[in-house]
């Protein structure tokens, strides 16, 4: 894997919106953050821009993403929201000027579908916390930071205070192999496409949210009949957060589910990682080598992210 170089103090930061539209102030409030942070920030043209559910149309998303892309000036990309409309984009994503000059590229949920297109041209992307985050914790925000900006190992990756301290083992052993994953739905929708999620050998991870035990089955199930999962080392999952049947005691838990699908696969799997739609989420590298420890409940990251 190709590892972007670090972000270093004035580095310049696109802030592109490749998926959803953002509610009022929210670019705003990105620029805030990243300006604190001791970066520049360089706002995408459509970054306010709306056609029904998408940040302005495909053509417009797309071409911010290319812009930052193909200038040389720009050391990063900070994806500034997820929502859906990534997956519309993929084909017309100027990747050959990704992989002749990589840079620091962030965001999670529906911009999954980015880091799937990355891992085709062997560059690491960053699965991490938006900017336009209203309320971006302490330990989010030093996660991030330690991963982009620091040419070194992250090690055992920390959990926040107050919680358990360890994710809980679903099916028991060690396994080690790159990072590759991030949104359940957008794993399961590339299936049968070039875009597809490559897990032979590696740790996989996923989260989802707002998701019920039946659609989580029905994720997981396209992945089994789908052999993207066959050859996996290891499987990560992180939060599984604001189920709407999550009351209902008649019905499975995110971790019943998980485990009566996937345990049959015979490799290491834990649940409860803070990566995910949570508050205290930590930025994983995608591609990076790392050792998921189920017996333990923990991950470690065992090389660097960034050159």
């Amino acid at each position: 894997m190709i590892r972007p170089p670090a972000l270093a103090p004035g580095a310049r930061v696109a802030l592109v919106a490749a998926a959803g539209p953002l509610p009022e102030g929210a670019v705003d409030r990105a620029v805030e953050r990243v300006r604190a942070w001791g970066w520049d920030a360089v706002v995408g043209d459509h970054a306010r821009a709306r056609t029904g559910f998408l940040a302005g149309s495909d053509s417009a998303r797309v071409g911010d993403l290319n812009r930052a892309l193909c200038d040389p000036t720009v050391d990063g990309i900070w994806l500034l929201r997820g929502g859906y409309g990534t997956m519309r984009i993929l084909d017309d994503v100027d990747w050959a000027a990704l992989a002749e000059r990589p840079r620091v590229v962030i965001g999670y949920s529906d911009n999954t579908a980015l880091h799937l297109g990355m891992q085709r041209i062997d560059v690491v992307s960053f699965h991490g916390p938006h900017p336009a985050t209203v309320e971006l914790t302490e330990f989010s925000a030093e996660c991030l930071r330690r991963a982009v900006t620091r040419p070194e190992a992250a090690g055992l990756l920390p959990f926040p205070s107050g919680s358990a301290g360890r994710a809980e083992t679903l099916a028991p052993g060690i396994a080690e192999g790159p990072l590759v994953g991030g949104n359940l739905a957008l794993l399961a929708s590339t299936v049968g496409t070039e875009w597809a999620v490559d897990a032979r050998g590696a740790i996989l991870f996923v989260e989802e949210v707002s998701e019920p035990a039946y659609r989580l089955d029905r994720m997981l199930t396209q992945l089994l009949l789908s052999g993207v999962l066959d050859g996996v080392a290891g499987i990560a999952v992180g939060a599984i957060s604001e189920s709407p049947d999550a009351d209902r005691p008649d019905l499975p838990s995110a971790a019943e589910v998980v485990r009566e699908r996937l345990a049959p696969l015979g490799v290491p799997i834990a649940i409860g990682f803070p990566f995910g739609h949570v508050d205290d989420n930590w930025t994983l590298p995608i591609g990076v080598a790392a050792r998921l420890d189920a017996d333990a409940g923990t991950l470690e990251v065992l090389e660097p992210a960034v050159s």
